[in-house]
């Protein structure tokens, strides 16, 4: 059946926000921080499950940021960003990019890349980029990156995120 006439935007949602938490709860996503700097040169750092693959040719991954995180200006303004998939054993790792009013990188072990953003030791894959495009959509903005490098740590187990919970790789 064809609509002659379809509608131009969606109908009101039929859930509540915290539904909708709930069930994009039940989608397992890997588990990642993403580090750059800020215009005067400080650390910034997240952890984000909001990462994935665009394209092979040309290299682009995305991940998105809510508009009022307080590491946003860094990230809108700066012009690399390093993406790390997160081993299991980088738990604690991912707790601490997480949380609030801490030193994220303190005790962290990192190296500098050509462009002075902070790559974390240890983990499973780590994609570094440039600040190709941002999309505002709803709450978040969306970054799209074009990798400059990336490697990876073929025996890690990753670590993965579902209903609120972290999990390691179980084989079926």
């Amino acid at each position: 059946m064809r609509i002659v006439n379809p509608p131009r935007r969606a109908s009101a949602p039929s859930f509540s926000s915290l539904e909708f938490r709930r069930a994009l709860g039940m989608f397992a996503t890997g588990v990642t921080i993403v580090t750059g700097r800020d215009v005067d040169g400080r650390l910034v750092g997240l952890t984000a499950n909001s990462f994935n693959s665009v394209s092979l040719e040309p290299p682009l991954v995305l991940w998105s940021l809510a508009r009022r995180a307080g590491s946003m200006p860094a990230f809108a303004r700066g012009s690399h960003y390093a993406i790390h998939v997160l081993a299991a054993e980088q738990m604690p790792l991912a707790e601490r990019f997480a949380s609030k009013h801490v030193d994220r990188f303190a005790g962290v072990a990192y190296r500098e890349n050509a462009c002075g953003v902070p790559v974390i030791d240890g983990a499973a894959a780590v994609f570094e980029c440039f600040n190709r495009s941002q999309y505002e959509e709803g709450d978040h903005v969306i970054f799209v990156g074009e990798v400059e490098r990336c490697s990876h740590r073929p025996d890690a187990a990753p670590l993965l995120f579902h209903g609120g919970r972290y999990f390691t790789e179980l084989p079926l």
